[in-house]
């Protein structure tokens, strides 16, 4: 983005993204949400059908808007490890892992993707902007770290025709990309970076790339992917496909603690059902000494998958044990139509949902032409994420 651009940002309220002109055309709807100042669209044509794409043919969503930094300098191995609460040192270049990171309280700020692009040079991709805490958090270090969502256009190809549509396209040597694994590919004389990853818990891939290349490229994907099926999605069938996979995201299913106006609404990782993301091995970390006292302690809270009964959604319901103590409540929910499940995710007050597990219920209302009825339906824990396929992990990839 040229520079006087940039420094007048203000003057415009919601920008398109580099693909924005080929996410117009194809918008039938005229759904639109905003996303970190950008505008994507939240359905093209029909948000069950385009999930449908995900899991079965092949969709295109735009992922230009979320926020990337940059992290080079000769220290910052030792800087992303005191952010982070994952040992960044075992993060090998080339490759992508899952992070979260905390305040000193032990509330989770943010949660995203860390790149490791080089010995040197990181990438870090989140939801919410953070650049001020990443920028108190260098002092001390020999690090650089910019912004540089504008310069990096991104595109998640998910579902299980993902690997032969690129495969299609020429991109030799991509069906041995691992889970997290990211290389530089020319598409067409194209620069491409792509990493096996997405939120959608299938086979999947993100492509990066220099804004002028994206027009190029999306055209170029939706030539190659004529006989694969390819559909563009939108925000509302991500949301159902994330859901699925038990990813949580940040606003909905936790406060970031740096939004939070009161304290008690901050979560932990432990809270967050991300423990699995904690290496107190590795030295110091923001917020290592408050949850190592939660550790000895135990947390209040904890976020797990629930299976409901019947086959109404549950979006924010209250949870009660017994029908009558409320215990939790529900952060995300849908009818799954792949797991032929009513299932969510959700915020229970321990030791309900984690010692406590039985005679737990759900109140939802249901809206039958202009009537509200309760329901109080039954629901179990169960373990995340609900839908997890064989060919996510699979390399290579099964040809479709």
């Amino acid at each position: 983005m040229p520079l006087d651009v940039e420094q007048e940002h203000y003057k415009v309220r919601v920008r398109g993204t580099p693909f924005h002109e080929r996410t117009a055309a194809l918008n039938l709807n005229n759904d639109w949400q905003r996303w970190a100042g950008y505008t994507v669209p939240n359905s093209y044509f029909n948000s069950e059908l385009e999930y449908f794409a995900i899991r079965n043919a092949a969709t295109l969503y735009d992922v230009s808007p979320m926020i990337k930094y940059r992290i080079s300098g000769a220290e910052a191995e030792a800087y992303c490890n005191r952010l982070v609460t994952r040992d960044v040192a075992k993060l090998k270049p080339g490759r992508v892992a899952y992070v979260v990171w905390c305040n000193d309280a032990g509330h989770a700020l943010d949660d995203g993707t860390l790149f490791r692009l080089g010995e040197s040079e990181f990438r870090l991709c989140c939801q919410e902007r953070h650049l001020d805490w990443l920028l108190d958090c260098a002092l001390g270090f020999d690090v650089a770290v910019e912004e540089v969502t504008w310069d990096i256009a991104g595109l998640a190809l998910q579902g299980p025709a993902s690997c032969a549509l690129l495969r299609r396209c020429g991109l030799e040597g991509l069906e041995q990309l691992k889970p997290f694994d990211v290389r530089d590919f020319d598409l067409d004389g194209q620069k491409l970076s792509i990493s096996r990853t997405g939120f959608t818990g299938d086979l999947g891939y993100e492509l990066w790339m220099a804004p002028e290349a994206a027009l190029p490229v999306w055209d170029r994907l939706f030539e190659a992917g004529t006989l694969h099926g390819l559909r563009p999605a939108g925000s509302a069938a991500l949301d159902l496909a994330r859901i699925e996979a038990g990813f949580i995201l940040p606003t909905v299913d936790f406060v970031p603690a740096d939004q939070a106006l009161r304290h008690t609404r901050g979560r932990s990782p432990f809270e967050l059902g991300l423990e699995w993301l904690v290496d107190f091995g590795k030295g110091h970390f923001n917020g290592r000494r408050a949850l190592l006292d939660e550790k000895k302690k135990g947390s209040q809270y904890c976020l797990v998958g629930l299976d409901i009964q019947g086959n109404k959604a549950a979006p924010h319901a209250l949870i009660y044990h017994g029908q009558n103590v409320e215990v939790g409540q529900i952060t995300s929910a849908m009818w799954s139509p792949t797991c032929k499940k009513n299932i969510a995710l959700a915020s229970f007050r321990r030791p309900y949902g984690d010692s406590i597990r039985t005679d737990l219920w759900v109140e939802i209302y249901v809206l039958k032409e202009l009537k509200w009825d309760k329901l109080m339906v039954r629901c179990k824990v169960v373990d995340r994420p609900f839908f997890a396929p064989e060919r996510r992990r699979a390399t290579p990839p099964g040809d479709f």
